[in-house]
């Protein structure tokens, strides 16, 4: 017999959500400033950098003469500065991996929708052993348009045949949560970005998954 919940799906962001990256982010956009010689401070990367497209952020840096091709390989530089400082940090959210077992002994059903790179989507779900909880994992190579443009997650509510509005987001980032509740989706804010305050349009805010259990979701998703 089919379970009720496996036509719910729980979709996760990853920077920010699945593990606070972001203090590892910010030290390798300011070593990548460094490098070309201008600053950047925690305002600038909390308003024009985390959760942004990648042509986003290099016009606010260098203006908007950037070719794409140039954009690409400065973003492939400072990604790879990322992971030569994160590699050895990573640790999942309080309560991540917890709640994913709980999730899947459920029967919901869990996806990813993350900005990031493969390249980081992979060296973080390995190394947290977790990637056998996601049945479906969508990043920038899968969709055209970047959030806040609601694509990446209805194209996961898509491979995970859910309809949007039986799917509940965990999100960090503005433009996340704009691109969750374009898509039609209930949002939980996770705080490890913005303030409470700061996270409008969100069911409620979180500091980390030990602040939320198995029933709570059931009972935002009635």
């Amino acid at each position: 017999m089919k379970n009720k919940y496996s036509d719910y799906a729980i979709i996760f962001d990853m920077d920010g959500v699945i593990a606070d990256t972001n203090p590892y982010h910010s030290l390798a956009w300011k070593s990548f400033a460094e490098k070309y010689n201008f600053t950047i401070n925690d305002e600038d990367l909390k308003n024009h950098v985390f959760g942004r497209t990648n042509k986003s952020i290099f016009d606010f840096l260098f203006g908007d003469s950037l070719s794409p091709e140039k954009i690409s390989l400065l973003a492939n530089e400072k990604e790879v500065l990322f992971r030569d400082i994160y590699k050895n940090n990573i640790k999942a959210l309080p309560g991540l991996v917890e709640l994913l077992i709980s999730i899947k002994n459920n029967f919901f059903k869990i996806g990813m929708a993350t900005s990031a790179p493969s390249e980081n989507v992979s060296l973080i779900v390995d190394e947290l052993r977790i990637n056998k909880f996601f049945d479906v994992i969508v990043d920038p190579k899968d969709i055209t348009r970047s959030k806040p443009d609601p694509e990446i997650y209805i194209k996961c509510s898509q491979l995970l045949s859910v309809i949007p509005e039986r799917c509940l987001v965990f999100e960090d980032s503005l433009p996340g949560i704009e691109a969750a509740v374009s898509a039609g989706m209930k949002v939980i804010g996770i705080t490890s970005t913005h303030s409470s305050d700061e996270l409008k349009n969100t069911l409620i805010t979180i500091d980390d998954f030990l602040q939320i259990d198995i029933n709570k979701i059931k009972e935002i998703l009635k």
